[in-house]
């Protein structure tokens, strides 16, 4: 674990997996700080995003199991439940925004996934 200041606060950033260790256009879910958040790897932005993985519609942890695509300019996953969309960037849900989740900064140090909590 490293520490970054941001702004005026502490950032406290978590390795979760080897970047390597991560297909692509798919998602894992890791327990974080008891946690479970659902980890992306997009492939053709080359880019891992981690947003909460519980589905506040569906009300279960299933939001790793979704399928990835795009809204617009949006990268989003589908829930495999209802099928409303969350945006990767923001965690907004498209069709509900009074259902949006967090969504996690998320860097690549050293080939090491690292997630801010």
């Amino acid at each position: 674990m490293s520490e970054n200041a941001a702004s005026s606060q502490q950032t406290q950033w978590v390795e979760v997996c080897d970047k390597n260790a991560l297909d692509a256009d798919t998602g894992v879910c890791a327990l974080i700080d008891g946690k479970q958040i659902a980890i992306f790897y997009v492939g053709k932005l080359d880019e891992v995003f981690a947003i909460d993985n519980y589905d506040p519609i569906g009300k279960a942890n299933v939001l790793s199991r979704g399928i990835i695509g795009t809204q617009g300019e949006r990268i989003c996953v589908a829930s495999p439940l209802y099928k409303e969309h969350y945006d990767l960037r923001t965690g907004e849900c498209l069709e509900s925004p009074e259902h949006s989740i967090t969504a996690y900064a998320v860097k690549v140090e050293n080939g090491k996934v690292c997630v801010a909590v």
